[in-house]
C-alpha cells in the first residue's frame, strides 16, 4: 500500500496518529451502520414479498371477476360500465428517516366510505361479478401503493448500503493501511536519526574524556 508523502517529523507523526485514530473510529461506526442497514433492508425485502403476494392475489381475484362479468354480461355493457368516472385516488407523500436515509411514505387521503364503496356505474345494468371485480381491483390499488412505498424504500436502502460499503472498504483497504505504513516509516526514520545522534554524542563524549585525561596527565607529569 502506498505511503503518504509527508516530512518525517514528530509533529507529522502525532498528526498521523490522531488521523489514524479518527479513521479507525469512523471505520467502526460505518461498519455498524452498514450492518444495521442490512438488517433494515432484509426486513423491507421480506415485507415486499408479503405485499407483492397479497397484491398478486387481489389482482388475480379481480381478473377472475372481470372474466366472469364478461361471461354474464354483454362486452359492450362491461366496457361502458368501466368507462364511467370514479372518485380520484389522492395521496399525501411524506418521508421517514431510516438510518439517515429519507424513505417515502405514501398516505392515501381519507375518502367518504359511503361514496368510495358505491361503484361509479348503475347497478341495474351490471352483474354482481363486475361489482366484486371492481372492489377487488380497488383493494389491489391500495396494495400497489403499499408495495411501491416498500420497494422504493428497499431501493434507497440498497443505494445507501452500497455507498457505505465503498466507504468502509476505502478506509479498511486504502486509508488505514496507508496511515499505518507511513507511521511505521516515520517512526523507523526517527529512531534511526535518534540512534545516529546518540552515536555522535558518544563519540564527542569520548573525545572530550580523552582530552580531559590528556590535559590532567600533562598537568601532573608536566
Amino acid at each position: 500500500m502506498a505511503e503518504i508523502r509527508v516530512n518525517p517529523t514528530r509533529m507529522e507523526l502525532l498528526r498521523l496518529k490522531r488521523r489514524l485514530a479518527v479513521a479507525r473510529r469512523g471505520h467502526k461506526l460505518l461498519k455498524d451502520k452498514r450492518d444495521e442497514l442490512m438488517k433494515r433492508f432484509l426486513d423491507v425485502v421480506r415485507e415486499n414479498r408479503t405485499r407483492r403476494e397479497a397484491m398478486e392475489t387481489q389482482l388475480a381475484a379481480a381478473h377472475r371477476g372481470f372474466v366472469l362479468a364478461r361471461a354474464t354480461m354483454r362486452p359492450e355493457a362491461v366496457e361502458a360500465a368501466l368507462m364511467m368516472g370514479s372518485a380520484p385516488l389522492l395521496l399525501d407523500i411524506d418521508t421517514m428517516n431510516v438510518m439517515s436515509v429519507e424513505v417515502p411514505v405514501f398516505l392515501p387521503q381519507p375518502q367518504d366510505s359511503a361514496r368510495s364503496d358505491v361503484p361509479p356505474y348503475g347497478l341495474a345494468s351490471t352483474s354482481g361479478e363486475l361489482d366484486g371485480a371492481v372492489g377487488a381491483l380497488r383493494k389491489a390499488f391500495e396494495s400497489m401503493i403499499a408495495l411501491a412505498e416498500a420497494e422504493k424504500a428497499a431501493q434507497l436502502l440498497a443505494d445507501e448500503i452500497e455507498r457505505t460499503r465503498r466507504r468502509v472498504n476505502s478506509l479498511e483497504y486504502i486509508l488505514i493501511p496507508s496511515l499505518v505504513g507511513t507511521i511505521r516509516s516515520i517512526s523507523a526514520k526517527l529512531e534511526e536519526n535518534e540512534r545516529g545522534a546518540r552515536t555522535r554524542l558518544m563519540k564527542v563524549k569520548d573525545r572530550l574524556v580523552k582530552r580531559a585525561v590528556a590535559e590532567r596527565a600533562a598537568r601532573e607529569y608536566g
